[in-house]
């Protein structure tokens, strides 16, 4: 871990702080330019990133939804062509038209058929390519973490703000009938006071080792669209294709797998922004002629105002001791068989238990509309969709304060009203 403040972290910590917010300015223009959508209108919609995200989910829910929702596939962008060439064959079989190939988003956002974009490409890249959709007036799914890095950040949220286009975030958890579940309870009070969320997400080996494409050939990449600038390495099949692993691309498990915890925790309890925020990890386990440089062990912990603290720790050296659970001091919230569909809550622990819950108890699924069908209804009706531009922007601040100490060994802190990070 470097205990130096990066030349990054200067900049987001004192740029941002006198061009936070934009020069206002009418939203009229980018409005104007998103096509009002109608009861029968068909959505059209172009992928922005065509790997296995965006392929075997983005694509695949389009497709499921097609006929009941009236949609279609009609563009798609990858910089590796090997990419584009397989989505444009599935985009053939399942909606029978060829769809328009591009190499850069900017070809496909100045195609006027598209009405909306669904965001899957690399982590570096979002919320670039969210504030240059919002400024192209088309509609727009952007896969977590909506940013990771701060300028950014408030650069696309503000620019989607203005622009009037309806903005849905990929943290889908939070749209789970379980998800809402939890939230109910935790509004019954049947916890009490709420002080500890944490979850511990661990493995046998880093997650990016099962992408990693040695074959992918230099002719076939746009390699300097893919890096935008964030290394000054030539093209190397496993940088590319094992992007997760190395941090200028993905900074680590916190904005990867964190922010669907951090996401889910602000769903389910209600907290707004994290006040402070340490992190200590490093490359434990994983030491090999890849050299990545993503940790393979992470510990964040965030204190929020509302008197919470957030814990959150990955090890990819040993699987065992996975969790999430939400403490109060009347019960706790044991939430690890999340994605088993069965979620419980006790007494146990509870220093001011009142008898208000016996014995270990399921929580009661709340249905809720799936999330890639809740973002195309949306479209039509204009209305807020599950996980709404503020939510990606509270999860990328999170994420943000975390990986700012990572890399700085220091105290981040945050301030909602400059929209500042700092560094104690």
């Amino acid at each position: 871990m470097n205990n130096n403040v990066s030349r990054r972290d200067f900049l987001k910590t004192t740029a941002v702080a006198t061009g936070a917010l934009l020069a206002a300015g009418s939203s009229l223009a980018a409005a104007t330019r998103a096509r009002a959508l109608g009861a029968n209108d068909r959505i059209r919609i172009g992928l922005i990133g065509t790997g296995h995200r965006g392929i075997g989910v983005h694509m695949a829910s389009i497709h499921k939804h097609a006929k009941a929702e009236n949609l279609e596939v009609v563009a798609l962008c990858d910089p590796w062509s090997k990419a584009r060439e397989q989505a444009a064959a599935k985009a053939k079989e399942w909606f029978g038209a060829d769809a328009k190939q591009c190499r850069t988003y900017k070809e496909l956002l100045d195609l006027p058929e598209v009405d909306a974009v669904m965001i899957a490409s690399c982590d570096h890249w979002h919320a670039t390519q969210l504030e240059a959709a919002a400024l192209a007036g088309k509609h727009v799914y952007v896969e977590k973490p909506m940013a990771i890095e701060l300028d950014e950040l408030n650069r696309a949220y503000d620019a989607a703000k203005k622009s009037g286009v309806v903005i849905q975030v990929g943290t889908q958890s939070r749209s789970s009938a379980l998800a809402g579940g939890c939230r109910e309870l935790v509004k019954s009070g049947k916890l009490g006071k709420l002080m500890r969320l944490e979850q511990v997400r661990n493995a046998e080996r880093p997650y990016w080792y099962g992408y990693m494409k040695p074959d992918v050939q230099a002719a076939d990449l746009d390699w300097k669209e893919f890096t935008k600038g964030r290394t000054k390495l030539p093209f190397d099949p496993i940088r590319y294709s094992g992007w997760y692993g190395y941090w200028e691309f993905s900074q680590g498990p916190v904005p990867q797998l964190g922010v669907h915890f951090l996401d889910l925790m602000h769903f389910i309890t209600g907290i707004g922004f994290p006040e402070t925020c340490v992190c200590l990890g490093g490359i434990y386990t994983w030491k090999d002629e890849h050299k990545f440089t993503a940790p393979d062990q992470v510990q964040a912990l965030w204190h929020y105002p509302e008197g919470v603290l957030v814990s959150y720790s990955s090890n990819f050296g040993n699987s065992s001791g996975n969790l999430i659970r939400i403490s109060g001091d009347k019960g706790t919230l044991n939430m690890e068989a999340l994605w088993s569909n069965e979620v419980t809550y006790t007494a146990r622990g509870g220093i001011n238990r009142d008898g208000g819950i016996r014995g270990e108890n399921k929580v009661t699924p709340v249905e809720q509309e799936d999330h890639w069908v809740n973002w195309y209804r949306c479209l039509r009706t204009g209305g807020a969709p599950n996980a709404p531009l503020d939510a990606g922007y509270q999860h990328s601040i999170a994420s943000i304060m975390a990986t700012m100490a990572y890399e700085s060994g220091r105290r981040a802190r945050f301030n909602p009203k400059k929209r500042k990070i700092t560094l104690d």
